[in-house]
């Protein structure tokens, strides 16, 4: 068995508990490596979670020999930059969500996966949880019918740093390095979950505004799409609502029932057809990435495929560049 040893280009929040230890949980996989443009902040990742190098530079831990495999777990803007290094370094790589701060990126990761060979993964990890294989396990099996209406709602309070003066914001809020605001780092999860259910998305339009005045980025965003198949879905996305318009929720319109599930919250899925009104609840793995770092590892050992790849994810950014008016 090919033995995995990650290096971290990225030691934040998501690396503490969503992701960071799924990758020493399985089988022939562990973390050798991470780095942080603050060494006392890789040093201190390194010790708390028993990891042997740290690094305040990406060339250095890619060129690690000890490395032959590379998780990019930093802000969006620089996912290409260090996606494209490591691959030509002939390291695979396993790329946070959204795979970059543009769909021209994600086509840059792309062109040079295909000309190295070296495999690019896509932390979509909400495609494999059993949440959300059972939410599209009830679709396949047809107990709504043919569906004919997607419709995505999302609205939340601001949030105590949306506060910030500009120099302070979360980079969630800064166009230049994620991508867009709180649209482009949430909206990804649910338009890449409905083309894993539903195909890819061929047409994408929206009207974005700024109601809030608390930054510059767009904190309303109103869409329409159509998926390959011709179904037409639509999505409404609020970061600056009255806690009372507070929602996160999916509805699945079929001819003989609905379907309405949570993206974020894991609210039970609600099942609606002549029979009655059904709840459903599904549990997650305490380490939700778990169970796609799993296939990704497996994949790179031969042992099955992975399907979550940089070519799969570049049509979500594709979408919400169009809805957000960037192409």
């Amino acid at each position: 068995m090919k033995i995995l040893k990650w290096g971290f280009i990225g030691c934040g929040e998501v690396t503490e508990k969503k992701s960071g230890p799924a990758f020493s949980e399985v089988a022939g996989s562990q973390v050798e490596a991470v780095m942080s443009r603050n060494l006392d902040k890789a040093k201190s990742y390194a010790l708390r979670h028993g990891i042997k190098k740290w690094y305040d530079d990406a060339q250095e831990l890619i060129d690690d020999p000890d490395v032959n495999a590379v998780y990019v777990a930093t802000p969006p803007s620089s996912h290409a930059t260090f996606a494209i290094m490591s691959m030509k370094a002939g390291k695979p790589v396993y790329v946070e969500k959204p795979l970059a701060a543009s769909y021209d990126d994600c086509a840059r990761i792309n062109r040079i996966s295909e000309q190295t060979g070296v495999p690019c993964f896509v932390a979509f990890y909400r495609r494999y949880l059993p949440y959300f294989q059972r939410v599209k396990e009830i679709i396949d099996q047809g107990a709504i019918g043919k569906i004919i209406n997607v419709q995505v709602r999302f609205a939340v309070p601001p949030r105590d740093l949306d506060y910030a003066h500009p120099e302070n914001l979360p980079w969630r809020l800064q166009p230049d390095i994620a991508g867009g605001g709180y649209f482009y780092d949430l909206a990804p999860h649910q338009l890449d979950l409905l083309q894993h259910m539903f195909g890819v998305i061929l047409e994408a339009r929206g009207i974005c505004a700024n109601r809030g005045n608390l930054y510059s980025a767009e904190d309303s965003v109103s869409a329409v799409f159509k998926f390959e198949n011709g179904l037409p879905g639509s999505g409404s996305w609020c970061f600056v609502g009255h806690e009372s318009a507070k929602e996160d929720r999916i509805l699945v319109i079929g001819e003989q029932g609905s379907l309405s599930f949570s993206v974020f919250s894991y609210e039970p899925i609600t099942l609606h057809t002549s029979e009655g009104r059904q709840q459903i609840a599904v549990e997650n793995p305490p380490y939700v990435q778990y169970p796609l770092i799993k296939n990704v590892i497996e994949h790179l050992q031969g042992l099955s495929v992975c399907l979550c790849t940089s070519v799969s994810a570049t049509p979500t950014n594709w979408a919400m560049d169009r809805i957000l008016g960037k192409i």
